[in-house]
């Protein structure tokens, strides 16, 4: 674990340098876990991305690959399987890599992987679907931004709130009595 740490702070430490920004250790710790944070996030949207087309390759010619109508809502319910596929697996495999290598445990402390699992899903429920929702109008519908350019705007919004939920919430650690 120390050494993913030091070759991350070797990859990333040259930008404090160059702001001439000195980091306490603690502030290091957290800047270092952040990136691991960012780096489990890209592997949690690639693995969402190829659920997702895996599930609608799997339904392409099934009756769900056809539109539906349920009262006036018209939709695909291919789409909607693969999303909710997608969502379920890759927040079950980001839960995984952050309980492990991101929001680790130390010496003395102790977590309910049940209760930080449900945290999990709720917090992104949260930021990948209630905040990018609600920032994506802010930008398109009320500021005229590009559709196109709000979801990554939103990313520089929601990744840090998501991080936050995870490590001060869904990943809170308690220390164990001895």
């Amino acid at each position: 674990m120390e050494k993913i740490d030091s070759f991350i702070w070797l990859m990333t430490g040259w930008f404090f340098k160059l702001i001439r920004k000195e980091l306490t250790e603690e502030q290091k710790k957290g800047f270092i876990q952040f990136v691991k944070f960012c780096i489990v996030g890209v592997t949690n949207t690639l693995i969402s991305y190829l659920i997702n087309v895996a599930v609608l390759a799997l339904l392409k010619n099934t009756s769900l690959s056809e539109q539906t109508t349920w009262g006036d809502l018209t939709f695909s319910p291919d789409v909607v399987i693969g999303n909710t596929v997608a969502f379920i697996l890759s927040v079950l495999w980001s839960f995984y890599w952050n309980n492990k290598y991101v929001f680790s445990l130390e010496k003395g402390q102790k977590r309910n992987l049940f209760l930080s699992l449900m945290k999990t899903y709720a917090s992104y429920s949260v930021t990948g679907i209630f905040l990018t929702f609600l920032l994506s109008w802010l930008w398109v519908d009320v500021l005229g931004i590009s559709k196109f350019l709000a979801p990554i705007i939103n990313l520089f919004i929601s990744v840090p709130v998501n991080f936050l939920l995870n490590k001060l919430w869904a990943f809170k650690s308690k220390k164990v009595e001895e």
